[in-house]
């Protein structure tokens, strides 16, 4: 069995893969603060409640863009899974993926997680958008290659800045409003961010299109793409595991 663990600004999203199958998923908040023994009790709950026996998982690989957890979890997972080979991914091992990372230290490993499973799937010419803590766009050329990211604010990080920076706005619950004319607060700034972030998105993967030259496959993953994707012209495929699957085909193309 596989372990494949994202670590995430804001969330960890985790995995166990069983026979190219995922039989367990699970999310939890993302606190830099907890030391490896906590994150431990934690794991080896949701394991035992999977009905998972520590002892089947013979590999583990890790995505993070927390450096200072990286220790933390292969000293938790070293101890929890003695059986399980440790895989970080990163710019070391970036040449033996399907994918040629043209600036491995300044793209992060979870943009490289969702490149090679949108280029396994979907092939060249793809952008990736992935809403998490930061909205990015990831695009895979035309040699196979990732091209270059676009990053914006994500949706929860502007409406936490716009509460925390004002004195009347309060925070919401993120989903479409009935009318870009909002009639109170809330509606009003749902409006602005959901409708906003939809012409956000369209406006990066037409200017990206019109730069290659090209027409773009365009995939959505993280938690508010079934949101914002269907107020768009331009996201038609939705995926929420991309992550995990590309951290799946980067272990198996590891291994060799």
């Amino acid at each position: 069995m596989l372990l494949a663990i994202d670590i995430g600004n804001t969330n960890i999203v985790f995995g166990v893969n069983n026979n190219s199958e995922w039989t367990h998923n699970w999310r939890i908040q993302t606190d830099p603060f907890k030391m490896a023994d906590e994150y431990r009790v934690i794991f080896s709950s949701l394991l035992t409640e999977g009905n998972i026996c520590n002892a089947d998982i013979n590999e583990i690989i890790i995505s993070s863009v927390v450096p200072s957890l990286v220790y933390q979890f292969t000293e938790m997972l070293a101890k929890l899974l003695p059986n399980g080979n440790i895989i970080v991914v990163g710019p070391e091992i970036y040449n033996k993926l399907p994918i040629k990372v043209l600036n491995p230290y300044q793209i992060g490993s979870d943009l490289v997680a969702n490149a090679v499973a949108a280029f396994e799937k979907f092939g060249k010419l793809t952008t990736v958008i992935d809403f998490g803590t930061a909205l990015t766009f990831t695009t895979i050329g035309e040699d196979a290659e990732i091209r270059g990211v676009a990053i914006a604010p994500g949706l929860f990080t502007a409406v936490s800045a716009l509460a925390g920076k004002t004195a009347q706005l309060p925070q919401i619950h993120l989903s479409p409003p009935p009318s870009v004319l909002g009639e109170n607060t809330i509606h009003a700034i749902q409006a602005g961010v959901i409708f906003g972030f939809s012409g956000l998105v369209d406006s990066i993967i037409e200017r990206t299109q019109s730069e290659l030259n090209e027409k773009l496959t365009v995939v959505a993953t993280g938690g508010l793409s079934s949101i914002i994707a269907p107020l768009t012209k331009n996201v038609k495929i939705i995926e929420p595991m991309l992550t995990l699957n590309g951290l799946y085909l980067i272990n198996r193309n590891v291994k060799g």
